[in-house]
């Protein structure tokens, strides 16, 4: 005698088997569309009762053409940064009961097999592309996706997005140090070797240069030194700049992170912060404020919000051409920048 399928087992064949009809009319019948009779349909729906049978909400949005999901696409989940962003875009989804998908593209390979598989394609109605790192390549497949993109960290092409004004988040740093009576201020970059460009180190370069030219102050390019983000690449910074004939009495950082690393190795070479050398860096890191860094804040989590809210306008079909957000930042000073000791003599 054949065994009878479990209900673990069964499956929509099973059902169209039983009631002597196709696959399709069970489809159909529970799906309430059109074109099965009404002594049909109630058998089918009591079979389904009697034998259990659950109809699986991934393949009923499967057959609309939809997931009910949306991914996101980041570069680590082991860093603050990122992982504070994602647990506010994931908080709006789960809110709004969508699921979600994670990718994370760690490195140049990753990334690049990422955009040459496209993983998350037919797999979710959206995708959030979280301060990602591209090349023009990676840039122009985000449209093979075939769904809607929210980005964040940046502006590209017409996606929704959400950033800060990573300009005037430099211009904020070199004006409260200027205003501090600093002029031989450095700013210690961070790129990714691995892509072409980086929103967010070009527009924070930008903004450090247009601070130096409204102070007046002509830009130094042995102050403007790059490295990884990385404890490493903080510390090689603030060897490079202690190397310098003059030193400056002033470091921007990229971020609050390399900002804490170039602290340390200016404290391990005798130097005082902020008595010797002020050091400002950016994002409001738990830790910076755990060390009293001086900082531009930026609301982290409450980004990945609002990305999270722009994924859900997708889904709802709102125009991505409209849906755009730059977020505000905020001056924190503390305890690691103040006046020179010897007052410049060339304002």
């Amino acid at each position: 005698m054949p065994l009878v399928p479990t209900p673990t087992h069964l499956n929509m064949a099973d059902v169209a088997r039983e009631a002597g009809v196709s696959v399709a009319t069970v489809s159909r019948a529970l799906r309430g569309l059109p074109g099965v009779s009404p002594s049909t349909r109630e058998r089918i729906l009591a079979l389904c009762e009697t034998m259990s049978y659950v109809v699986s909400p991934e393949a009923s949005r499967l057959s609309r053409g939809s997931t009910g999901r949306v991914a996101i696409v980041v570069p680590t989940v082991d860093s603050w940064f990122f992982s504070t962003m994602l647990a506010g875009a994931h908080a709006e989804l789960q809110d709004a009961g969508v699921d979600v998908l994670l990718y994370q593209v760690d490195g140049a390979a990753a990334r690049e097999r990422f955009f040459a598989q496209l993983p998350a394609r037919r797999k979710a109605d959206a995708v959030i592309a979280m301060t990602l790192p591209l090349t023009e390549a990676q840039t122009a497949r985000l449209a093979d996706l075939g769904v809607g993109v929210v980005v964040t960290g940046a502006q590209i092409r017409n996606y929704p997005f959400v950033r800060i004004d990573d300009v005037d988040v430099a211009r904020q740093a070199v004006r409260h140090l200027v205003g501090l009576g600093h002029r031989r201020i450095a700013m210690v970059r961070s790129t990714d070797p691995e892509v072409e460009f980086s929103f967010a180190d070009a527009d924070r370069t930008e903004g450090y240069h247009d601070g130096l030219a409204e102070a007046g102050i002509e830009p130094d390019a042995d102050l403007l030194v790059t490295v990884p983000h990385t404890i490493d690449g903080g510390i090689e910074a603030a060897e490079r700049l202690l190397g310098l004939a003059e030193r400056p009495t002033a470091v921007f950082a990229y971020s609050d992170e390399l900002a804490l690393a170039i602290i340390q190795t200016l404290r391990r070479a005798h130097l005082r912060v902020p008595e010797d050398i002020s050091v400002i860096g950016v994002d409001g890191h738990p830790l910076g404020a755990l060390h009293d860094v001086t900082t531009i804040e930026q609301p982290v989590a409450e980004q990945g919000r609002i990305a999270g809210r722009l994924a859900l306008g997708l889904l709802a079909g709102d125009d991505p051409a409209e849906a755009a957000a730059i977020v505000r930042t905020r001056l924190r000073v503390r305890g690691t920048t103040a006046p020179p000791l010897t007052p410049n003599l060339h304002k």
